[in-house]
């Protein structure tokens, strides 16, 4: 019975193992769709699997880190050869998520993100500070072995980090609150769901592909979301504003077309990072609102409920006034 047992939790081991490192390499087919080659070297303003990576962490624990880094080799392997190159860019890739969930659970960080103190952890332990080690690895090893020029490392550097902490600030906030998404069942909220779906996909293609300054529009629509949904509707909304933002950046229209690839990348990452901290941080900070005024709500019912209970107790306990003895009373006879 115990080695039954035992077989049984390896296989679910394995399969967590080979499940993550499925969703790390679709993660990497879909982000690879917007990829820059800097003469043979590839980076991409947003790469999903690294808030893929961190989610699963976040779920299921440290123990199925190899599937992330399964995940990394099977990508590198279909990018090209895995040498002792990618070995080193999937070891960085693996490390920088594993310390992100070190990192938040250090800051006690809870997945539901209902506080705004998980809004800033998620944001600077989970994506800026931790990202740190997969750009300075990743680039690091392509400049040193001569598969990236000098003149493009801080960009290859700068956009390899961007990408990985975007991964995190947009992909991940998505996955934890679709994992606890409730279909509403007001009418309205459908209604008002649907028009911010659809202003969000006006607002935002016109942003990005009209030639005027207008990446501004975004931002009225993502408080939309957030003041409205919270991360339920914020999280979709950046997600599309950063998708549609890389490719309007990678093919140079819009508001990318006069500037440099280095340019471009630095005025995407500037907007997808101001998205991502807009949307995240409010929507946390409403959530956190909305908890403490029913907190309160229910601190008060609780209250009243006390407060009925010994009223009525003290009702049931006051004794009966005796009789007046002066008071005529009929006769026993009548």
């Amino acid at each position: 019975m115990m080695r039954t047992e035992g077989f049984r939790r390896l296989c679910l081991a394995v399969l967590r193992i080979l499940a993550v490192a499925g969703a790390y390499y679709l993660g990497g087919r879909i982000g690879l769709l917007q990829q820059v080659v800097m003469d043979g070297a590839v980076v991409t303003p947003l790469w999903p699997p690294t808030g893929i990576a961190v989610a699963c962490l976040l779920w299921l624990g440290l123990r199925i880190w190899p599937g992330i880094a399964l995940g990394a080799c099977l990508v590198i392997l279909w990018i090209g050869t895995l040498d002792p190159v990618g070995l080193g860019i999937a070891a960085g890739n693996t490390l920088a998520p594993v310390c992100a969930c070190l990192l938040l659970r250090r800051a006690g960080f809870r997945t539901t993100m209902d506080r705004l103190r998980d809004g800033v952890a998620l944001v600077f332990l989970g994506g800026l500070a931790p990202m740190l080690i997969s750009a300075t690895v990743g680039a690091g090893l392509l400049r040193a072995t001569g598969k990236m020029p000098a003149s493009e490392f801080w960009t290859g550097w700068w956009t390899w980090w961007a990408g990985d902490a975007m991964g995190v600030l947009v992909v991940t906030p998505l996955l934890l609150v679709l994992r606890r998404a409730r279909v509403p069942r007001d009418t309205y909220r459908w209604g008002e769901a649907a028009a911010l779906g659809v202003t969000a996909v006006v607002c935002t293609v016109l942003a990005t592909r009209s030639e005027l300054a207008l990446l501004f529009l975004v931002f009225p629509v993502l408080i939309w979301a957030a003041l409205r949904f919270q991360l339920a509707g914020s999280a979709p909304c950046v997600l599309l504003v950063s998708v549609l933002a890389n490719a309007a950046a990678v093919d140079l229209v819009g508001p990318f077309a006069s500037h440099t690839m280095t340019e471009g990348m630095v005025n995407l990452q500037a907007l997808n990072g101001s998205a991502a901290l807009t949307s995240l941080l409010l929507s946390a900070l409403v959530t956190e609102r909305i908890n403490i005024r029913l907190r309160l709500e229910q601190a008060c019912q609780d209250l009243a409920e006390v407060v009925d209970r010994l009223t009525s107790a003290r009702t049931a306990r006051r004794p009966t006034p005796p009789d007046d003895p002066s008071r005529p009373t009929a006769p026993k006879g009548s």
